[in-house]
């Protein structure tokens, strides 16, 4: 269940590096090529005896029909996303992928969880891609004396009316950068729960909106865990996406330094060249699109058997939920979308499998002494689970 769409402005695959780069022009390998990160070889499909019934049937008839019945996505719509990431490339080097997936959390109303070593332009990524899509954006440094009302915002007293007036706090945004959010406490982190779930906040028993689109782009540091409160795993269901920002290669570290030296200033955007190529009113409209993508009941019993296939795995504690399950397919169908396809295929399922899941699964204690990863877990289920025909 493969398809070879015409040259587009989100080519899937990649370089060793791990950013995307366009892809080949001749026949495209069954299993999809990994857009996130480097040295991730695609999974086979299993060809084991015992496969269900849908698994060893010819390919369903179902997404062609899907196709000729559902509108085609708009070239428009998928242009200007795309020039998206041509104007934040303007400030920041070799991060295709990650801007990749903040566009697919956009488009599936969901989180982002960036996890990076300091430096590698993660708050400037966030503020470069708010102002390629005119977006508002408040960033909020999560500190052990953070307190939840800092936050959303509190009741603030007004001596000249003697009456308490709500004064928004930093989540009343577009674009929320929460950054180093495990530096926080419990209680400061789980004032975001409600907000992330519920798109609004609750001061005194009463409810308040938060604008949309609403995305909260949390960001930690992997190698310091002193002084930290690890994220407990409700919350990080709550993510939609998780994001590793790499070290860039030599020849994009080249670039950043020539750039500076010319008189680049991360501090002034206007100046570096970027300007706003789209705004909500594209993003809402891409958004219905993506919600009329079609998926064949055979990819839907695929994404649950890649699902159930964590929960089985020796390897793992805790597997991945319902909830996961949902949040994979949304972003099949969004990367399906942007690929110019109105179906999902398994191929799709396989290239966000990996940033959709990988916070989703817990590790036992003695599979993580032998080096496993929670990486090479996902390879291996997605390598054993039979890929519908």
């Amino acid at each position: 269940m493969t398809d070879h769409p015409a040259p587009n402005p989100w080519p899937q695959g990649g370089t060793p590096a791990g950013y995307p780069a366009p892809q080949p022009t001749g026949p495209a390998p069954h299993a999809a090529q990994q857009p996130w990160e480097a040295q991730q070889p695609a999974p086979a499909p299993s060809t084991a005896p015992g496969q269900p019934a849908w698994a060893q049937q010819p390919a369903p008839a179902a997404p062609a029909q899907a196709a000729s019945a559902v509108p085609e996505p708009s070239p428009e719509l998928r242009e200007a996303l795309g020039a998206v990431r041509a104007e934040v490339g303007r400030a920041v080097v070799g991060q295709d992928a990650a801007v990749t997936g903040l566009v697919i959390a956009l488009l599936c109303r969901g989180h982002v969880l960036l996890e990076g070593v300091p430096g590698v332009a993660k708050t400037l990524l966030v503020r470069t891609l708010s102002a390629a899509l005119d977006l508002d954006t408040k960033r909020v440094q999560f500190t052990p004396d953070l307190m939840p009302g800092d936050v959303t915002g509190s009741l603030v007293y007004d001596a000249r009316t003697a009456e308490f007036s709500f004064r928004e706090g930093p989540v009343f945004t577009n674009l929320m950068l929460a950054d180093e959010i495990n530096r926080t406490p419990p209680k400061t982190q789980a004032s975001l729960l409600e907000a992330m779930e519920e798109r609004q906040v609750s001061v005194d028993g009463t409810p308040r909106p938060l604008p949309s689109p609403f995305v909260v782009i949390a960001t930690q540091n992997p190698v310091e865990y002193e002084g930290t409160y690890p994220l407990p795993e409700a919350q990080l269901d709550r993510f939609l996406l998780k994001l590793t920002l790499p070290l860039p290669e030599r020849h994009e570290e080249i670039e950043v330094l020539a750039r500076h030296a010319a008189g680049f200033d991360p501090r002034d955007l206007a100046r570096a060249g970027v300007r706003a190529v789209a705004g909500k009113d594209v993003l809402e409209r891409a958004r219905e699109e993506v919600a009329r993508v079609q998926v064949a009941p055979e990819v839907l019993g695929y994404v649950v058997d890649v699902v159930r296939g964590t929960r089985q795995s020796p390897s793992l504690s805790l597997g991945v939920s319902p909830r996961g399950a949902t949040a994979l397919l949304a972003t099949a169908r969004a990367w399906a979308w942007l690929q110019g396809r109105s179906y999902v295929t398994p191929d799709d399922v396989k290239a966000l499998a990996h940033p959709t899941l990988r916070h989703r699964v817990q590790l036992r204690a003695e599979a993580e002494l032998e080096g496993v990863t929670a990486e090479s877990v996902l390879d291996t289920v997605l390598a054993s689970v039979p890929v519908p025909r």
